[in-house]
């Protein structure tokens, strides 16, 4: 499963949340009708709030899918409403729920040059030297470019910017990306 989005705090008082996007195609994933599978995290905060309810009496569970009825972008968020979320206090039960969707169904992008996330994770990072460097933690994005979070083979996280400069060749099928770092990157 792939995460796609994460539920924040409510907006208005009709069911509405904020979700914020973890994913670089947000207009195709958000659409409404979009199906979601539901991941609860552990370490999720809990509203210190009244505890919602689908019926009276007994408490709201957070479902294995959430369906999305309508969304719409403000300053780089969705605010979403889903199907039987129709208070805030439901919506405030999903705080922190994480969206996914089944990898499978991603289309590989066209361009020989794009990648999804999912494809990159877990990529080993490799000098033009040979040297392994580490492994790709995710990808982030940042709004000048993308960056590569390196899990670095002798401990720590470090940035590298996913541009051609200095990512020359992406190997999916040999496992690899292959970079060309000026000196010092790794080690800020």
């Amino acid at each position: 499963m792939l995460v796609v989005g994460q539920i924040g705090k409510p907006h208005g008082i009709r069911g509405e949340v904020l979700v914020t996007v973890r994913t670089d195609d947000p207009e195709a994933r958000f659409a409404a009708g979009s199906v979601f599978t539901t991941e609860v995290p552990r370490d999720r905060r809990v509203s210190t709030g009244p505890a919602a309810v689908a019926v009276p009496g007994i408490a709201y569970k957070v479902p294995a899918e959430l369906v999305l009825e309508s969304v719409r972008w403000h300053q780089g968020k969705g605010i979403a409403q889903f199907e039987g979320v129709l208070d805030r206090n439901t919506a405030e039960a999903l705080r922190g729920v994480l969206l996914q969707v089944d990898s499978a169904e991603i289309p590989v992008p066209e361009d020989p040059d794009e990648f999804n996330d999912h494809q990159l994770a877990g990529l080993s990072v490799v000098s033009v030297d040979g040297t392994v460097l580490g492994a790709i933690d995710r990808i982030d994005h940042a709004p000048s470019s993308d960056l590569i979070v390196l899990k670095k083979a002798g401990g720590g996280t470090a940035l590298i910017p996913f541009v051609s400069q200095m990512v020359p060749t992406v190997d999916l099928a040999g496992g690899r990306v292959i970079v060309d770092l000026p000196e010092g990157l790794l080690d800020l």
